[in-house]
């Protein structure tokens, strides 16, 4: 099957969809995304990513290309074209193409509009939460607005590729006073002593991830006691679990960090019940 990606009102083979060399998204990271999980067809948490989206264009002044109902129909119909049945769904949003200038280009200048879809192996990611995962903490170099969803990703894959050449499958980031701020892709959270849920709290230095705030909703529905606030990487390696959470791992178990093995070096049972009953509080869409 031939994949399909949408770039600007066009649905094109995925050998041949491209964009405009002098691409803003290209040239100064001036872009934002998003990405969607899709669990048997259907969007998870499809609103919430697409007031996160709102949000982050509204943050760098970029014109928002279309309307709720449109990015709606557009992923949609990328699912439908790609057969996605589990997977995900990319989004992304540039200043759009002009000369390049550092300065914003007139108001004139539309966005640069991109969505594709692939697979995920359901039965991959069951298999990597029964094992757990390994992090690697790294010195957090990024910019000041983590809050943003924008593709200035460099530090993050450069992190990434640093925990994998040391085992480990994501990287933690960690602030000038010793405290953890998210993971490259992912956020952070632990479970203390007392069984109490540690995340850190929402500011500048982290993304407020979509399937982080919908795991809080599952918190409160069962009781379970939350606490969010800063936690040093040394606090972490003595918790009793930890995991990370994302559109594309929802609740996924961390068993090492730095090399030293959390609780009894396997995933924690709180982790798994959350990660099983995550999706009893996500919003599924209509197809």
């Amino acid at each position: 099957m031939t994949r399909t990606i949408y770039v600007n009102g066009q649905y094109q083979p995925y050998a041949e969809a491209c964009v405009h060399a002098e691409d803003r998204g290209f040239q100064f990271g001036d872009a934002v995304y998003e990405v969607c999980e899709v669990r048997r067809g259907r969007l998870v948490d499809e609103t919430r990513h697409m007031q996160r989206l709102a949000r982050s264009l509204s943050e760098l002044g970029i014109p928002q290309p279309m309307s709720k109902g449109a990015w709606s129909r557009v992923m949609r119909e990328t699912i439908r074209r790609n057969r996605v049945g589990d997977g995900l769904v990319y989004l992304q949003v540039s200043r759009g193409a002009r000369p390049r200038d550092f300065l914003f280009p007139p108001h004139d200048v539309k966005p640069t509009v991109v969505c594709l879809a692939r697979r995920v192996s359901p039965a991959r990611l069951e298999a990597a939460a029964a094992e757990g995962i390994a992090v690697k903490t790294m010195p957090d170099t990024r910019w000041a607005r983590c809050d943003i969803k924008t593709v200035m990703l460099l530090p993050a894959s450069l992190a990434k590729e640093a925990a994998r050449g040391e085992g480990a499958k994501e990287a933690w980031f960690v602030d000038d006073t010793g405290h953890v701020t998210e993971g490259a892709s992912s956020n952070a959270w632990i479970v203390d002593r007392e069984g109490r849920l540690i995340t850190r709290q929402i500011d500048n230095a982290i993304l407020r991830g979509i399937t982080r705030t919908t795991l809080i909703d599952l918190l409160r529905r069962e009781g379970v006691e939350l606490v969010e606030r800063v936690f040093s990487v040394e606090e972490a390696q003595a918790a009793r679990e930890a995991f990370i959470t994302s559109a594309t791992n929802f609740v996924m178990p961390v068993v090492r960090i730095d090399g030293k093995p959390i609780g009894n070096g396997a995933p924690g049972l709180l982790s798994l019940k959350l990660r099983a009953e995550f999706h009893t509080a996500a919003e599924h869409a209509e197809r």
